[in-house]
């Protein structure tokens, strides 16, 4: 018996594959513009983190798109829910880490975003298999900004194509790829607000926790 372990490098024909070259700054508006069809009615979401997707989550919804986060800091059950809601079409967009989809098997699924462009060209492959299965037809939308551009090339090296550009395209990539140094510094400013972020939400949680203290003591 002959065991095939060459990584996937084609992707399916009856995939169409879209690609919009923007600012990391205006990814998000890039994205509330293209749901504004309608048509995009289920959508799998790819982020690369755990809390890019819970920020993603909550800029949807402030958009009124139903949507939910999937990932490995959720609940097992609450992954099921949230999965079942997106199958009977409940949620529109489920946004998801690389690791929380691989149990993800949905029929008929049409839509796949990748926000966050994946820096391994296999991955892509992956991720957008999830669309187009049996030979129905798959959208794979890729949003691309300026530290991407260089995973973009590998992808299609590795599919042998070039991925079609978007020209009607609202929030153009106008920026440059940062130098080793700015992203240095950026990395080191975005684990700052990070830090805070957590530290902001965990005083929150111990003065909720410290007054239901309060309550139940009295």
């Amino acid at each position: 018996m002959k065991v095939d372990v060459s990584p996937i490098s084609s992707t399916a024909e009856t995939i169409k594959q879209y690609l919009y070259y923007t600012n990391r700054s205006s990814k998000k508006d890039l994205l509330c513009h293209i749901l504004q069809d309608k048509k995009i009615d289920q959508v799998l979401l790819f982020s690369r983190t755990k809390h890019g997707a819970d920020k993603i989550d909550r800029n949807l919804k402030k958009h009124k798109i139903k949507s939910a986060a999937i990932h490995g800091d959720k609940a097992q059950n609450q992954r099921q829910k949230v999965l079942a809601q997106f199958k009977a079409g409940e949620v529109r967009v489920l946004v998801a880490t690389d690791i929380a989809a691989r149990g993800i098997d949905i029929d008929k699924l049409k839509y796949v975003i990748n926000y966050d462009i994946p820096n391994i060209a296999e991955t892509y492959v992956h991720r957008i298999g999830r669309s187009g299965r049996a030979g129905e037809e798959g959208n794979a939308i890729s949003l691309c900004e300026p530290e991407e551009n260089a995973y973009i090339k590998d992808i299609e090296k590795l599919i042998d194509q070039k991925i079609e550009l978007v020209k009607e395209n609202p929030y153009p990539q106008t920026e440059k790829p940062m130098t080793v140094k700015e992203k240095k510094e950026w990395d080191k400013e975005k684990q700052q607000r990070r830090q805070e972020y957590f530290a902001a939400k965990n005083k929150k949680q111990n003065r909720t926790n410290s007054s239901r203290f309060s309550r139940q003591s009295r």
